[in-house]
């Protein structure tokens, strides 16, 4: 499985960035994808997640300013970030859950990006 990265740069307070993530390989049953960042006392924290059904959880820090969506063909998750603040400055990792298995059981393996720099300032 290989998750390709795409998006990160500089941009001003107040301004807008799109990551992209597309992942490639066996990833037929992806259950959930999402966005992380590094986070004081957490090795990194889930900034936005979006599972298969659709369903959309962000952290508080961020609601209302970024957005997450998925497209299932293409295997590719994008976060739309708005009205960006200088506290948002940090490398963001792409990440997905993987399903493998059949109707008799089965286990989820989980995969990160190499990550992505997002800088903010003036």
């Amino acid at each position: 499985v290989q998750l390709l990265e795409y998006g990160g740069g500089s941009v001003q307070p107040g301004g807008s960035l799109t990551l992209s993530c597309e992942a490639s390989g066996s990833v037929t049953s992806i259950t959930a994808m999402g966005w992380y960042r590094p986070a004081p006392e957490k090795q990194r924290e889930a900034v936005a997640m979006i599972t298969s059904g659709g369903t959309a959880n962000y952290a508080d820090s961020v609601k209302g300013r970024f957005a997450i969506r998925r497209d299932s063909g293409k295997n590719t998750v994008y976060l739309q970030m708005n009205k960006l603040k200088p506290e948002d400055t940090a490398i963001y990792y792409c990440r997905i859950f993987v399903y493998t298995g059949d109707s008799s059981g089965g286990s989820t393996q989980t995969f990160w990006g190499q990550g992505t720099q997002v800088t903010v300032a003036s």
